[in-house]
């Protein structure tokens, strides 16, 4: 029984080996279509492959997308540096313009002033309660600075050293003057003589020089320049202050006062210019006058 039983497998086996190669016979020869079982099984492997292509194409297309977004965030991070650095580039550049702009035209004015030995200097500090009063530059004594020096800047007169130390000096400025301190005063008129006036003092409400003890007979019009005289003995003459705003009688109606626009932007100082007085000569100086 054993070795009939035996037979039957192999029979079975050869039997499927056969149909096996016949099947695979039949298979591989040249047809025009395919059989039932063919089409069936075909679109059975078409239906699979449609049922999985369409998930695994989606998951590939969101990692690929998400990949490119985080490559442009990087790329966004980057371009945001550069451009900062920019924007840096380009405040450095205007700041070191507005320098150069300023040093050139202080430089001019240097040789234009060189009969007064004009002493440039740099604004080191200023305090913030204390504005409009005075500030800090960085020469003194040891290069020449002495009290009561005039202080101007390219565009004209800021104000005087109210101390000089060894290498630093601190300067008053015109919006800090009072009747103290006075500037004795031209003040130029188209085909007139010049009058004479005293800066006096600073008005903070409009921000301009009081230009007082002017004659009453002085006939001023907005517009006119005023410049110091040098009659003071301190400063030198010549260097521009302001221009005249407006003009109105004292409260006893004996002098006019003039309200004087400085030329200096007495705000913004980054480089000034000490005059040295000590070798222009003054060859008509008044005792009444000067009192600067």
């Amino acid at each position: 029984m054993p070795s009939l039983f035996r037979r039957k497998r192999l029979m079975v086996v050869l039997v499927g080996f056969i149909l096996l190669v016949a099947l695979i016979g039949y298979s591989i020869r040249d047809r025009d279509s395919l059989s039932t079982p063919e089409k069936f099984l075909q679109d059975s492997v078409g239906w699979m492959q449609t049922i999985f292509h369409k998930p695994v194409s989606l998951v590939d297309n969101t990692i690929e997308n998400i990949q490119d977004m985080f490559e442009v965030y990087e790329q966004n991070q980057v371009l945001k540096a550069r451009l900062s650095e920019y924007k840096g580039v380009i405040q450095d550049n205007q700041r070191l313009k507005s320098e150069n702009s300023e040093l050139r035209e202080t430089l001019e004015k240097t040789e234009g002033l060189s009969d007064y030995s004009p002493i440039q200097a740099t604004v080191i500090a200023r305090s913030s309660d204390r504005w409009f009063e005075q500030m800090t530059i960085n020469k003194g004594e040891e290069h020449g600075i002495e009290k009561d020096m005039a202080v101007m800047t390219s565009d004209g007169l800021v104000g005087k050293v109210k101390s000089a130390g060894a290498f630093h000096s601190t300067v008053q400025l015109l919006s800090g003057f009072d009747r103290s301190n006075k500037i004795s005063s031209w003040v130029v008129r188209e085909g007139q003589d010049e009058a004479f006036g005293l800066i006096e003092g600073y008005d903070d409400e409009t921000g301009q020089l009081l230009l007082e003890g002017i004659k009453l007979e002085e006939e001023l019009k907005p517009g006119d320049t005023v410049i110091s005289s040098g009659l003071g003995g301190v400063f030198p003459s010549n260097l521009r202050i302001g221009t005249v705003e407006e003009v109105t009688n004292d409260q006893f109606g004996l002098t006019k006062t003039a309200y004087v626009e400085p030329f200096a932007d007495l705000f913004d100082i980054n480089h000034v210019m000490v005059v040295d007085r000590a070798v222009e000569t003054v060859e008509d100086k008044s005792p009444s006058e000067g009192d600067e």
